[in-house]
């Protein structure tokens, strides 16, 4: 590893390697920002283990800051609540957990996916802060039977995905590397369907070669009846329209030189869609308060919004266009608890009026069950294990989905 260089290394090493230079001086306080924020969970396992391990040898204190609740219950001796730029709570962890004080605690806890059955409404922030007095639960509708999909959207048989491992000199491929090797599964209309795996599975190589932004070695993908794989350039573009994505992180995938206004316009002039600029800005106001957002922060920058609303606002860029599939890459695992929690309930509700499918990616097993109708298991390439959503979470059948299950942090209630 020495005479590497950082985009030679997986994320967890990198973060391995953050770690050793914080800790090369031998510190008497550590203090850890987000460290696992972007990191699958078996990987988050071995840096919280591999932090706990360093803190005993060197009898060191560690101020562990997250927004994942699982992570705290897991490495914190004590616990400190912020909002709004002061503590609010703090004490041990399990007088934190068991027995939260207040409204804004009380909520981070109630937030997590983990805790609500598919189709329920997740509460928010202001569902505890609004409480009026006296009462004591968030009234929450019951949650809906599953649906049943029949109607096949997308098909895909055989997929492959290689890349050059080695070349000649001339250039000509020697080996490969088999990013995704022979993968075949459907995507019914109106589903939302899970897909999990370590960092470096295959799953982003499968999402892109799905939209073809990277070309298959070999397979179909027949997307509404169509081999998407032998269309030409100007019949991708057309593609574009039906299928989009919402990227993982909100800070980076808006352009920082516009408008969200011009944001939410480009892709509609680009694609044709709507016949004038008044037109286009007309529906940039109508997407924006489909989303929860007011028309008037159309001439906002992406500086101007917290990472909620910049998320809210990629989530409307990605409907301008009308689509019918859309590709949700880890697009709330960035964010904290309570602010997930509305994007999760907008995706629900979206999905619910406009008829969408969604593929939801995500190395959060809590949240992905709880948005998922059915969920793949992907591993070196591969599709290992895939089902029902509660079946997978609940009653896995292959190893390596149990790893995954086991390494997830959880808040164990006091014995």
């Amino acid at each position: 590893m020495f005479n590497r260089y950082p985009h030679q290394l997986s994320g967890g090493q990198k973060q391995r390697v953050m770690i050793a230079m914080a800790m090369c001086c031998q510190p008497s306080l550590l203090i850890c920002d987000e460290p696992t924020t972007a990191l699958d969970v078996t990987v988050q396992k071995t840096i919280l283990e591999l932090i706990k391990e360093l803190q005993q040898l060197q009898n060191m204190g560690v101020i562990f800051i997250t927004h994942d609740l699982g992570v705290v219950a897991e490495i914190a001796d004590r616990v400190a609540i912020m909002y709004k730029g002061e503590i609010v709570e703090q004490g041990d962890k399990r007088s934190i957990f068991d027995n939260a004080q207040h409204p804004y605690t009380k909520a981070l806890i109630a937030c997590r996916p983990a805790l609500h059955p598919k189709g329920e409404k997740l509460p928010v922030v202001s569902d505890f802060l609004n409480k009026k007095e006296g009462e004591t639960e968030i009234r929450k509708p019951p949650s809906r039977q599953a649906n049943v999909y029949s109607e096949v959207l997308m098909n895909v048989e055989k997929l492959r995905v290689q890349f050059p491992a080695k070349t000649n000199i001339l250039g000509k491929a020697l080996s490969y590397n088999t990013a995704v090797d022979d993968v075949s599964f459907q995507i019914l209309k109106g589903e939302t369907l899970g897909l999990v795996g370590e960092s470096g599975c295959g799953k982003t190589t499968l999402e892109r070669t799905l939209l073809r932004l990277i070309e298959p070695t070999s397979g179909k993908i027949i997307y509404d009846g169509n081999d998407i794989t032998q269309l030409d350039k100007e019949q991708v573009k057309a593609l574009r329209k039906n299928v989009q994505l919402i990227f993982q992180d909100p800070y980076s995938s808006l352009n920082q030189r516009l408008t969200i206004g011009t944001a939410l316009e480009e892709p509609m002039k680009v694609a044709g869609v709507e016949s004038s600029a008044k037109k286009r800005r007309d529906r940039a106001a109508e997407l924006l308060e489909k989303v929860n957002l007011s028309p008037a922060m159309l001439r906002r920058y992406p500086h101007e919004f917290s990472g909620g609303q910049r998320q809210r606002i990629v989530i409307a860029r990605a409907l301008g266009l009308n689509p019918n599939f859309i590709v949700c890459d880890e697009s709330v695992s960035a964010l904290d608890v309570s602010v997930q929690a509305q994007v999760l309930n907008l995706l629900n509700e979206l999905k619910k009026d406009l008829g969408l499918t969604l593929l939801f990616i995500s190395h959060d097993l809590s949240v992905v069950r709880y948005m998922s109708d059915r969920i793949m298991v992907m591993n070196k390439g591969q599709i290992i294990e895939s089902g029902r959503a509660e079946d997978i979470y609940l009653r896995p059948q292959s190893d390596y989905t149990k790893k995954l299950l086991s390494s997830i942090p959880k808040i164990v209630p006091q014995a």
